[in-house]
Protein backbone atom coordinates (compact mmCIF):
# COMPACT_ATOMS: atom_id res chain seq x y z
CA UNK A 1 0.00 0.00 0.00
CA UNK A 2 1.45 3.32 -1.13
CA UNK A 3 2.03 5.78 1.66
CA UNK A 4 1.01 9.24 2.02
CA UNK A 5 4.23 10.79 0.68
CA UNK A 6 4.36 8.23 -2.12
CA UNK A 7 0.80 9.25 -2.90
CA UNK A 8 1.98 12.78 -3.17
CA UNK A 9 5.01 12.24 -5.19
CA UNK A 10 3.56 10.10 -7.30
CA UNK A 11 0.95 13.01 -8.21
CA UNK A 12 3.12 15.37 -8.79
CA UNK A 13 4.92 13.00 -11.35
CA UNK A 14 1.71 12.25 -12.96
CA UNK A 15 0.58 16.07 -13.34
CA UNK A 16 4.47 16.68 -14.79
CA UNK A 17 3.66 13.62 -16.99
CA UNK A 18 0.36 15.00 -18.05
CA UNK A 19 1.21 17.97 -19.75
CA UNK A 20 3.89 16.36 -21.78
CA UNK A 21 0.86 14.42 -23.86
CA UNK A 22 -0.11 17.73 -24.50
CA UNK A 23 3.13 19.36 -25.33
CA UNK A 24 3.78 16.48 -28.08
CA UNK A 25 2.63 18.51 -30.59
CA UNK A 26 1.64 21.76 -29.05
CA UNK A 27 5.48 23.01 -28.46
CA UNK A 28 6.07 22.94 -32.55
CA UNK A 29 3.13 24.85 -33.76
CA UNK A 30 4.76 28.41 -34.12
CA UNK A 31 7.81 26.79 -35.80
CA UNK A 32 6.36 24.65 -38.50
CA UNK A 33 7.24 27.49 -41.70
CA UNK A 34 10.77 27.07 -40.24
CA UNK A 35 10.30 23.54 -40.76
CA UNK A 36 8.70 23.52 -44.05
CA UNK A 37 11.82 26.18 -45.20
CA UNK A 38 14.69 24.42 -43.47
CA UNK A 39 13.57 20.75 -44.82
CA UNK A 40 12.17 21.79 -48.31
CA UNK A 41 8.93 20.57 -48.02
CA UNK A 42 5.67 21.61 -48.51
CA UNK A 43 3.30 22.78 -45.76
CA UNK A 44 1.12 20.28 -45.50
CA UNK A 45 4.23 17.93 -45.45
CA UNK A 46 5.65 19.94 -42.51
CA UNK A 47 2.65 19.88 -40.85
CA UNK A 48 2.62 16.16 -40.44
CA UNK A 49 5.30 16.68 -38.02
CA UNK A 50 2.55 17.72 -35.57
CA UNK A 51 0.09 15.27 -36.48
CA UNK A 52 1.33 12.20 -37.24
CA UNK A 53 2.11 11.17 -33.10
CA UNK A 54 -1.88 11.83 -32.69
CA UNK A 55 -2.70 8.77 -35.85
CA UNK A 56 0.56 6.55 -33.84
CA UNK A 57 -1.73 7.26 -30.82
CA UNK A 58 -4.92 6.84 -31.73
CA UNK A 59 -3.52 3.10 -32.96
CA UNK A 60 -1.41 2.15 -30.42
CA UNK A 61 -3.13 3.24 -27.06
CA UNK A 62 -5.40 -0.34 -27.05
CA UNK A 63 -1.96 -1.83 -27.50
CA UNK A 64 -0.84 -0.13 -24.59
CA UNK A 65 -3.85 -0.09 -21.91
CA UNK A 66 -4.03 -4.25 -22.87
CA UNK A 67 0.04 -4.08 -22.07
CA UNK A 68 -1.11 -1.94 -18.26
CA UNK A 69 -3.71 -4.54 -17.98
CA UNK A 70 -0.92 -7.57 -17.61
CA UNK A 71 1.81 -6.04 -15.73
CA UNK A 72 0.31 -2.96 -14.14
CA UNK A 73 0.60 1.38 -15.32
CA UNK A 74 4.06 1.82 -13.58
CA UNK A 75 6.83 0.01 -15.78
CA UNK A 76 4.74 1.14 -18.59
CA UNK A 77 4.66 4.94 -18.01
CA UNK A 78 8.46 4.64 -17.02
CA UNK A 79 9.17 3.21 -20.19
CA UNK A 80 6.74 5.62 -22.30
CA UNK A 81 8.43 8.68 -20.89
CA UNK A 82 12.15 7.44 -22.08
CA UNK A 83 10.85 6.65 -25.31
CA UNK A 84 8.77 9.75 -25.64
CA UNK A 85 11.88 12.18 -24.74
CA UNK A 86 14.74 9.73 -27.26
CA UNK A 87 11.65 10.12 -30.19
CA UNK A 88 10.97 13.72 -29.58
CA UNK A 89 14.47 14.44 -29.04
CA UNK A 90 15.83 12.72 -31.90
CA UNK A 91 14.89 16.05 -33.57
CA UNK A 92 17.76 17.94 -32.45
CA UNK A 93 20.04 15.49 -34.63
CA UNK A 94 17.95 14.97 -38.07
CA UNK A 95 18.19 16.99 -40.86
CA UNK A 96 15.88 15.79 -43.10
CA UNK A 97 11.95 15.07 -43.18
CA UNK A 98 11.69 10.83 -43.61
CA UNK A 99 13.73 10.47 -40.27
CA UNK A 100 12.07 13.46 -38.46
CA UNK A 101 8.93 11.86 -39.36
CA UNK A 102 10.10 8.14 -38.13
CA UNK A 103 11.46 10.27 -34.89
CA UNK A 104 7.44 11.30 -34.52
CA UNK A 105 6.65 7.57 -34.71
CA UNK A 106 8.36 6.87 -32.17
CA UNK A 107 6.76 9.87 -29.95
CA UNK A 108 3.77 8.96 -30.81
CA UNK A 109 4.38 5.19 -29.01
CA UNK A 110 6.17 6.83 -25.75
CA UNK A 111 3.00 9.34 -25.86
CA UNK A 112 0.32 6.42 -25.83
CA UNK A 113 2.27 4.48 -23.04
CA UNK A 114 2.17 7.66 -20.69
CA UNK A 115 -1.32 9.07 -21.66
CA UNK A 116 -2.83 5.55 -20.23
CA UNK A 117 -0.52 4.73 -17.43
CA UNK A 118 -0.87 7.89 -15.80
CA UNK A 119 -5.03 7.36 -16.09
CA UNK A 120 -4.83 4.10 -14.82
CA UNK A 121 -2.41 5.07 -12.03
CA UNK A 122 -5.19 7.58 -11.11
CA UNK A 123 -7.56 5.07 -10.73
CA UNK A 124 -5.42 3.01 -8.60
CA UNK A 125 -4.04 5.20 -6.35
CA UNK A 126 -6.49 7.63 -5.35
CA UNK A 127 -9.98 6.86 -4.08
CA UNK A 128 -13.05 9.18 -3.90
CA UNK A 129 -12.64 12.55 -3.68
CA UNK A 130 -8.93 12.33 -3.95
CA UNK A 131 -9.09 10.87 -7.24
CA UNK A 132 -11.54 13.52 -8.46
CA UNK A 133 -8.47 15.93 -7.57
CA UNK A 134 -6.03 14.08 -9.09
CA UNK A 135 -8.51 14.27 -12.41
CA UNK A 136 -8.55 17.63 -11.65
CA UNK A 137 -4.68 18.55 -11.46
CA UNK A 138 -4.16 15.90 -14.33
CA UNK A 139 -7.05 17.98 -16.73
CA UNK A 140 -5.55 21.39 -15.10
CA UNK A 141 -1.88 20.70 -16.54
CA UNK A 142 -3.14 19.52 -19.81
CA UNK A 143 -4.90 22.77 -20.06
CA UNK A 144 -1.82 24.71 -18.81
CA UNK A 145 0.48 22.77 -21.15
CA UNK A 146 -2.05 23.95 -24.22
CA UNK A 147 -1.36 27.77 -22.66
CA UNK A 148 2.38 27.58 -21.91
CA UNK A 149 4.01 25.11 -24.32
CA UNK A 150 3.43 27.00 -27.48
CA UNK A 151 4.91 30.38 -25.92
CA UNK A 152 7.77 27.88 -25.09
CA UNK A 153 8.50 26.70 -28.58
CA UNK A 154 8.39 29.56 -30.34
CA UNK A 155 10.42 31.59 -27.99
CA UNK A 156 13.42 28.42 -28.15
CA UNK A 157 12.16 28.06 -31.71
CA UNK A 158 14.25 31.69 -32.49
CA UNK A 159 17.65 30.18 -31.15
CA UNK A 160 17.23 27.46 -34.29
CA UNK A 161 14.54 25.91 -35.83
CA UNK A 162 15.44 22.62 -33.91
CA UNK A 163 16.12 23.70 -30.74
CA UNK A 164 12.32 23.22 -29.72
CA UNK A 165 12.96 19.41 -30.06
CA UNK A 166 15.58 19.06 -27.01
CA UNK A 167 12.35 20.45 -24.75
CA UNK A 168 11.29 16.61 -25.27
CA UNK A 169 14.39 15.38 -23.76
CA UNK A 170 12.87 16.25 -20.24
CA UNK A 171 10.90 13.32 -20.32
CA UNK A 172 14.01 11.37 -20.02
CA UNK A 173 14.93 12.20 -16.25
CA UNK A 174 11.18 12.53 -15.47
CA UNK A 175 11.34 9.14 -16.89
CA UNK A 176 14.05 8.29 -14.01
CA UNK A 177 12.26 9.92 -11.26
CA UNK A 178 8.98 7.87 -11.63
CA UNK A 179 11.04 4.74 -11.57
CA UNK A 180 12.39 5.70 -8.04
CA UNK A 181 8.58 7.12 -6.67
CA UNK A 182 5.95 5.75 -8.56
CA UNK A 183 4.96 2.76 -6.50
CA UNK A 184 4.85 -1.00 -8.44
CA UNK A 185 1.30 -1.45 -8.41
CA UNK A 186 -0.78 -4.96 -9.37
CA UNK A 187 -1.77 -5.79 -12.80
CA UNK A 188 -5.72 -5.37 -13.31
CA UNK A 189 -5.66 -9.29 -13.06
CA UNK A 190 -5.16 -11.21 -10.44
CA UNK A 191 -3.13 -13.78 -13.04
CA UNK A 192 -0.93 -12.50 -15.45
CA UNK A 193 -1.63 -15.48 -17.87
CA UNK A 194 -5.13 -14.94 -17.54
CA UNK A 195 -5.13 -11.43 -18.46
CA UNK A 196 -3.42 -11.99 -21.73
CA UNK A 197 -5.84 -14.48 -22.64
CA UNK A 198 -8.00 -11.84 -22.04
CA UNK A 199 -10.22 -13.93 -19.74
CA UNK A 200 -11.50 -11.10 -16.90
CA UNK A 201 -12.66 -11.64 -13.11
CA UNK A 202 -16.62 -10.56 -13.81
CA UNK A 203 -16.79 -13.04 -16.68
CA UNK A 204 -16.07 -10.55 -19.74
CA UNK A 205 -13.80 -11.52 -21.85
CA UNK A 206 -10.99 -11.05 -24.43
CA UNK A 207 -10.44 -7.42 -26.31
CA UNK A 208 -11.78 -8.03 -29.97
CA UNK A 209 -14.60 -5.72 -31.40
CA UNK A 210 -16.66 -8.45 -30.32
CA UNK A 211 -15.57 -8.56 -26.08
CA UNK A 212 -15.63 -4.51 -26.61
CA UNK A 213 -19.46 -4.63 -27.85
CA UNK A 214 -20.49 -6.79 -25.09
CA UNK A 215 -19.34 -4.15 -22.58
CA UNK A 216 -20.90 -1.23 -24.37
CA UNK A 217 -24.25 -3.40 -24.67
CA UNK A 218 -23.89 -4.16 -20.58
CA UNK A 219 -22.87 -0.50 -19.50
CA UNK A 220 -24.78 1.82 -22.14
CA UNK A 221 -23.32 4.92 -20.56
CA UNK A 222 -19.87 3.71 -21.75
CA UNK A 223 -19.48 4.97 -25.29
CA UNK A 224 -21.38 8.16 -24.70
CA UNK A 225 -18.72 8.89 -22.26
CA UNK A 226 -16.44 8.34 -25.38
CA UNK A 227 -18.67 9.99 -27.69
CA UNK A 228 -18.65 13.26 -25.09
CA UNK A 229 -14.34 12.95 -25.54
CA UNK A 230 -14.92 12.73 -28.66
CA UNK A 231 -16.44 15.69 -29.30
CA UNK A 232 -14.80 17.67 -26.66
CA UNK A 233 -11.69 17.12 -28.98
CA UNK A 234 -13.39 17.83 -32.43
CA UNK A 235 -14.79 21.61 -30.65
CA UNK A 236 -11.51 21.99 -29.11
CA UNK A 237 -9.35 21.37 -32.63
CA UNK A 238 -12.38 24.17 -33.94
CA UNK A 239 -10.61 27.08 -31.53
CA UNK A 240 -7.19 25.71 -32.17
CA UNK A 241 -7.58 25.50 -36.10
CA UNK A 242 -10.13 28.05 -37.05
CA UNK A 243 -10.01 30.94 -34.15
CA UNK A 244 -6.82 32.46 -35.74
CA UNK A 245 -8.76 32.98 -38.86
CA UNK A 246 -11.52 34.44 -36.78
CA UNK A 247 -8.88 36.95 -35.11
CA UNK A 248 -7.67 37.94 -38.38
CA UNK A 249 -11.20 38.91 -39.54
CA UNK A 250 -11.07 41.99 -37.07
CA UNK A 251 -7.22 42.57 -37.31
CA UNK A 252 -5.43 40.32 -34.92
CA UNK A 253 -2.32 39.04 -36.95
CA UNK A 254 0.34 39.04 -34.94
CA UNK A 255 1.60 35.28 -34.21
CA UNK A 256 2.62 36.36 -31.02
CA UNK A 257 -0.80 38.21 -29.94
CA UNK A 258 -2.76 34.93 -31.72
CA UNK A 259 -1.19 32.52 -29.09
CA UNK A 260 -2.24 34.66 -26.32
CA UNK A 261 -5.88 34.16 -27.04
CA UNK A 262 -5.47 29.88 -27.35
CA UNK A 263 -2.92 30.59 -24.33
CA UNK A 264 -6.54 32.11 -22.48
CA UNK A 265 -8.21 29.22 -23.64
CA UNK A 266 -5.81 26.49 -22.20
CA UNK A 267 -5.64 28.74 -18.69
CA UNK A 268 -9.23 29.07 -18.23
CA UNK A 269 -9.43 25.17 -18.65
CA UNK A 270 -7.06 24.92 -15.99
CA UNK A 271 -8.67 27.16 -13.21
CA UNK A 272 -11.99 25.10 -13.63
CA UNK A 273 -10.10 21.89 -13.92
CA UNK A 274 -8.18 22.53 -10.55
CA UNK A 275 -11.52 23.32 -8.48
CA UNK A 276 -13.26 20.53 -10.30
CA UNK A 277 -13.10 18.08 -6.71
CA UNK A 278 -14.59 21.45 -5.13
CA UNK A 279 -17.57 22.00 -7.61
CA UNK A 280 -18.76 17.99 -7.18
CA UNK A 281 -19.20 19.23 -3.52
CA UNK A 282 -22.16 21.06 -5.22
CA UNK A 283 -23.32 19.32 -8.19
CA UNK A 284 -22.78 15.57 -9.73
CA UNK A 285 -20.73 15.26 -12.80
CA UNK A 286 -24.03 15.59 -15.54
CA UNK A 287 -24.86 18.74 -13.98
CA UNK A 288 -20.98 19.97 -14.42
CA UNK A 289 -20.80 18.86 -17.81
CA UNK A 290 -24.28 20.31 -19.03
CA UNK A 291 -23.17 23.62 -17.36
CA UNK A 292 -19.72 23.02 -19.41
CA UNK A 293 -21.87 22.33 -23.03
CA UNK A 294 -23.84 25.48 -22.13
CA UNK A 295 -20.88 27.38 -21.65
CA UNK A 296 -19.45 26.07 -25.30
CA UNK A 297 -22.67 26.74 -27.27
CA UNK A 298 -22.69 30.07 -25.42
CA UNK A 299 -19.13 30.87 -26.17
CA UNK A 300 -19.39 29.01 -29.78
CA UNK A 301 -21.95 31.41 -30.93
CA UNK A 302 -20.70 34.70 -29.54
CA UNK A 303 -17.54 34.01 -31.40
CA UNK A 304 -19.73 34.30 -34.57
CA UNK A 305 -20.24 38.25 -33.90
CA UNK A 306 -17.19 39.15 -32.26
CA UNK A 307 -15.94 42.63 -33.88
CA UNK A 308 -13.30 43.51 -31.49
CA UNK A 309 -9.81 41.85 -30.10
CA UNK A 310 -11.03 42.59 -26.31
CA UNK A 311 -14.51 40.64 -27.24
CA UNK A 312 -12.76 37.94 -28.78
CA UNK A 313 -11.26 36.74 -25.56
CA UNK A 314 -14.65 35.88 -24.53
CA UNK A 315 -15.64 32.73 -26.45
CA UNK A 316 -12.20 31.37 -25.60
CA UNK A 317 -12.61 31.71 -21.98
CA UNK A 318 -15.61 30.30 -21.72
CA UNK A 319 -14.71 27.18 -24.16
CA UNK A 320 -12.09 26.81 -21.67
CA UNK A 321 -13.94 27.14 -18.89
CA UNK A 322 -16.30 24.21 -20.12
CA UNK A 323 -13.26 21.88 -21.16
CA UNK A 324 -11.97 22.02 -17.12
CA UNK A 325 -15.53 20.11 -16.44
CA UNK A 326 -15.17 18.01 -18.82
CA UNK A 327 -12.12 16.45 -19.27
CA UNK A 328 -11.85 14.69 -15.62
CA UNK A 329 -15.72 14.11 -15.82
CA UNK A 330 -14.83 11.57 -18.95
CA UNK A 331 -11.82 9.96 -17.25
CA UNK A 332 -13.93 9.71 -13.79
CA UNK A 333 -16.91 8.39 -15.85
CA UNK A 334 -14.69 5.63 -17.40
CA UNK A 335 -13.47 4.30 -14.05
CA UNK A 336 -16.25 3.79 -13.12
CA UNK A 337 -18.31 2.22 -15.67
CA UNK A 338 -15.51 0.00 -17.04
CA UNK A 339 -14.97 -3.83 -15.68
CA UNK A 340 -12.72 -3.43 -12.73
CA UNK A 341 -10.28 -5.99 -14.25
CA UNK A 342 -9.31 -4.13 -17.85
CA UNK A 343 -9.19 -0.58 -16.53
CA UNK A 344 -6.14 0.21 -18.76
CA UNK A 345 -7.77 -1.24 -22.11
CA UNK A 346 -10.95 1.11 -21.59
CA UNK A 347 -9.37 3.93 -20.87
CA UNK A 348 -6.99 3.68 -23.52
CA UNK A 349 -9.80 4.38 -25.99
CA UNK A 350 -9.83 7.57 -24.39
CA UNK A 351 -6.66 8.57 -25.83
CA UNK A 352 -8.51 6.46 -29.27
CA UNK A 353 -11.33 8.73 -28.95
CA UNK A 354 -10.43 12.24 -28.39
CA UNK A 355 -6.94 11.94 -30.99
CA UNK A 356 -9.54 10.36 -33.50
CA UNK A 357 -11.76 13.87 -32.35
CA UNK A 358 -8.52 16.13 -32.99
CA UNK A 359 -7.88 14.84 -36.04
CA UNK A 360 -11.17 14.62 -37.47
CA UNK A 361 -12.50 18.20 -36.32
CA UNK A 362 -10.88 20.26 -39.48
CA UNK A 363 -13.11 17.15 -41.69
CA UNK A 364 -16.35 17.44 -39.91
CA UNK A 365 -16.52 20.99 -39.52
CA UNK A 366 -13.86 22.50 -42.54
CA UNK A 367 -16.28 22.02 -45.26
CA UNK A 368 -18.39 24.65 -43.96
CA UNK A 369 -15.65 27.15 -44.69
CA UNK A 370 -15.89 27.62 -48.07
CA UNK A 371 -19.80 27.97 -47.98
CA UNK A 372 -19.89 29.99 -44.89
CA UNK A 373 -16.71 31.41 -43.91
CA UNK A 374 -15.02 30.88 -40.64
CA UNK A 375 -18.60 32.28 -38.89
CA UNK A 376 -20.74 29.08 -40.18
CA UNK A 377 -17.90 26.79 -38.85
CA UNK A 378 -18.63 28.84 -34.99
CA UNK A 379 -22.39 28.40 -35.96
CA UNK A 380 -22.43 24.82 -36.57
CA UNK A 381 -19.53 24.31 -33.33
CA UNK A 382 -22.35 26.01 -31.22
CA UNK A 383 -25.62 23.93 -32.25
CA UNK A 384 -23.52 21.29 -32.04
CA UNK A 385 -23.21 21.54 -28.22
CA UNK A 386 -26.50 22.68 -27.84
CA UNK A 387 -28.06 19.76 -29.15
CA UNK A 388 -25.80 17.54 -26.98
CA UNK A 389 -26.67 19.95 -24.25
CA UNK A 390 -30.22 19.66 -24.76
CA UNK A 391 -30.13 15.81 -25.34
CA UNK A 392 -28.19 15.31 -22.12
CA UNK A 393 -31.00 18.10 -20.35
CA UNK A 394 -33.54 15.67 -21.85
CA UNK A 395 -31.93 12.59 -20.72
CA UNK A 396 -31.35 13.94 -16.95
CA UNK A 397 -35.12 14.93 -17.08
CA UNK A 398 -36.55 11.49 -18.32
CA UNK A 399 -33.97 9.87 -15.55
CA UNK A 400 -35.73 11.91 -12.58
CA UNK A 401 -39.23 11.40 -14.15
CA UNK A 402 -38.72 8.12 -13.81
Amino acid sequence: MATSTQLRRTLWVVVAAATLTVMAGAILGPIVPQIRDELGVSGSAAGLIITTHGGVIVLASPLVGSLVDRVGPRRPLVGGLLVYGLGGGAGLLVSSFRPLLASRVVLGLGTAAVYTSVTVLIYDLYEGQAMERALGYRSSANSAGAAVWPLVGGAVGTLAWNAPFGIYLVAVPLGLLAAATVPELAASSDDPETAANGSGRDGETGTGTGDVLAVFRDRPALPLVYLLYFGANALLYVIVVYYPQLLSGIGVTSSLRISLYLAANGAAGGVSAIAYDRLLGYADRSTLVLAALGLWAGGLATATVVETAAGAALPVVLFGLGIGLVFPSTFAWVEALAPPDRQGQFSSYIASFGYTGQFLSPVLFGTLAPLAGVEGVFAAAAATAGIAAVGLGASRFRGAAS
